[in-house]
């Protein structure tokens, strides 16, 4: 199986935190971070798309 299609499972995410007890102060907050975290891994995303990409396009038979 293809490691870039398995999801790694590391100790910090071993589950979502339980939200009821947050102010909604801390709320935006860890929304502002997951927005970061998103982006950072579609950037990623984007990057392997592009080496596969042009991998492709190298081993392309005309």
């Amino acid at each position: 199986m293809d490691d870039d299609e398995t999801p790694r499972t590391r100790q910090s995410q071993v589950g979502p935190p339980d939200l009821s007890g947050w102010s909604v102060a801390e709320l935006e907050a860890y929304i502002a971070r997951l927005d970061v975290e998103k982006a950072r891994a579609q950037a990623e995303i984007e990057k392997k798309n592009s080496v596969r990409d042009a991998a492709e396009a190298l081993f392309k038979k005309s």
